[in-house]
């Protein structure tokens, strides 16, 4: 049997399914998997530059993501990086290599590919031996490979032979339309100028991926990619469990049956939820003596989510007379504010976070998907963090201040306001001396009021044309004169639905007040907002 090693790719070439986002539990799992499969090497990700939109932290495959994984030992661990990020980057070939690799006796890292185009391959010379120097073992992609003449495919391959430095030349089937012929004329090609050690790395467009990954293998190249069910760019990979499959029955090099799982568990589709039956929401009624009827009006309303309807059946299980339906019970449980104070505030917030970023905390669902990234964003950028209600699962120490406007989200969680650290910025008109004695001693008192299709940003209150708390700390934002707006867990809701309409009818009036304020999501959101990522490298 020839001399080769095999990569796995999943969590790199995968990534462009899922915008490099696996979950903390597929990771782990899928890095245990490699290790007891005894997969040589193990592609984590792309390292790249800062981009616009967000990606997972896949895309980038910091340093400092690094470090949380658990990385067990056995496989050597590597990145991708583009020729085209280091070669567009507006710094000299050196200094990008600089700022995006560290040297490798100081990183788990030790395996960078670079993955160029043939008209790079010139060019990305200095790339390699920047990297080289800095102590890593490097290979070099040549992409769409197939169907390149003879000649140009040894003439690329002896530049890379002049380099004198490269540890692997892959070719890559970008196309996935090579046959064993292809692949077969490629290796011949690139051995007539280079005589170190060949890769490949195949797609399934033609079904052809294992096939002409074993061609390969049998042609003597030495290193062999593979992604787990193949998951890859357009139509795939070659598969880890298939290749290692045909290997076992050769060899006990690999120990294939460490994957099966893998895949079974996690990687084949399940089935999709349905919501019909039982609900939480329908238990949490019966057990205040609340008339399903409500429950029904709430759930039917697409305008209130899960919180707001816990909200909504706290404040009706503190009336008399819910057992029943009544229409104008049900309009004062969904409007959340029966004070008649005349609104009020002071000018304590005017101008407060003047030069400064304002990192707002949202309560979607990727608020805790990303709580590790958001705490270590918080810890190296120092921004002011406001978090929209009790956001319970970020602690306190990374909260300068809560932010709560009487609504159902407060009403839903008013005895966790009884322990917060931090300040309170809130209306103070809109709350009973009750429910202030609910809350922290310490708190900013900034007014509200709400009129249909305004926006007014006071310094001691603001107009805002919903009864949202988002809206409200936008406006306490840009009343404190904040330089950048960030924000995280503003997931959305989906088109048409009367929640993302109005948060939309709020930035738009945001961006018409102070056009030259930026609002970037660091987190996904479907909102019309400039999308970054928390992962992405303060450079």
């Amino acid at each position: 049997m020839s001399n080769f090693s095999i990569l796995d790719c999943t969590l790199r070439d995968g990534g462009y399914y899922n915008n490099w986002d696996f979950t903390p539990d597929v990771v782990q799992a899928y890095l245990v998997a490699m290790a007891q499969a005894k997969i040589d090497y193990v592609e984590l990700g792309l390292r790249n530059f800062p981009k616009s939109g967000f990606d997972g932290p896949f895309a980038y495959t910091t340093e400092t993501f690094i470090k949380k994984l658990i990385l067990p030992a056995g496989p050597t661990y590597g990145v991708m990086v583009d020729a085209k990020t280091i070669l567009d980057a507006q710094m000299s070939i050196e200094d990008a290599v600089e700022a995006l690799f560290i040297d490798a006796d100081q990183t788990q890292i030790k395996l960078v590919r670079v993955a160029a185009h043939f008209h790079e391959v010139e060019r990305s010379g200095p790339i390699i031996k920047a990297l080289k120097a800095k102590g890593y073992i490097v290979g070099f992609n040549l992409m769409q490979a197939g169907g390149k003449p003879d000649e140009v495919i040894a003439d690329k391959a002896g530049v890379a032979s002049e380099w004198g430095c490269l540890d692997c030349l892959y070719f890559a089937d970008s196309l996935g339309n090579m046959d064993a012929e292809e692949v077969t004329r490629i290796v011949k090609a690139l051995r007539t100028h280079w005589k170190g050690e060949v890769g490949i790395h195949t797609h399934n467009n033609m079904g052809k991926a294992l096939d002409n990954t074993l061609t390969a293998k049998n042609l003597g190249v030495n290193w062999l990619d593979v992604t787990v069910t193949g998951m890859g760019r357009g139509a795939g990979n070659a598969q880890t469990e298939s290749l290692l499959a045909v290997i076992d029955k050769v060899s006990s090099k690999y120990q294939a049956s460490a994957v099966y799982e893998l895949v079974i568990r996690y990687f084949e589709k399940m089935q999709k939820e349905y919501g019909w039956g039982s609900s939480l929401l329908y238990f949490l009624g019966a057990q205040n003596d609340v008339h399903p009827t409500y429950i029904q009006n709430l759930i039917s309303n697409k305008h209130y989510g899960t919180e707001e309807i816990v909200g909504a059946i706290n404040y009706l299980s503190q009336l008399d007379g819910t057992t029943s339906y009544n229409g104008d019970v049900m309009k004062s449980a969904i409007s959340f504010n029966t004070s008649t104070k005349p609104v009020s505030g002071n000018d304590a917030l005017a101008c407060k976070f003047k030069d400064r970023e304002l990192l707002i905390v949202g309560n979607g669902p990727s608020l805790e998907r990303y709580l590790p990234a958001i705490e270590c964003y918080i810890m190296e950028r120092q921004p002011i963090v406001i978090a929209i209600n009790a956001a319970r699962c970020l602690a306190s120490e990374f909260v300068d201040y809560y932010c709560v406007s009487h609504n159902s989200k407060f009403l839903s969680e008013q005895n966790a306001y009884k322990d917060l650290q931090s300040p309170l910025i809130l209306p103070s008109h809109r709350f009973t001396d009750k429910e202030l004695g609910n809350v922290s001693n310490k708190f900013f008192d900034y007014g509200l009021d709400v009129q249909p299709n305004e926006f007014v940003v006071n310094k001691t209150y603001c107009i805002v044309p919903n009864d949202l708390t988002a809206a409200y700390v936008f406006a306490i934002a840009l009343n404190g004169k904040a330089k950048k707006i960030s924000l995280v867990g503003f997931d959305g809701y989906e088109s048409g639905d009367i929640r993302q309409t109005e948060m939309i009818n709020v930035l738009t009036n945001i961006k018409s007040l102070s056009p030259h304020t930026p609002i970037i999501a660091l987190t996904p959101s479907s909102y019309p907002v400039l999308q970054g990522s928390i992962y992405a490298p303060n450079l």
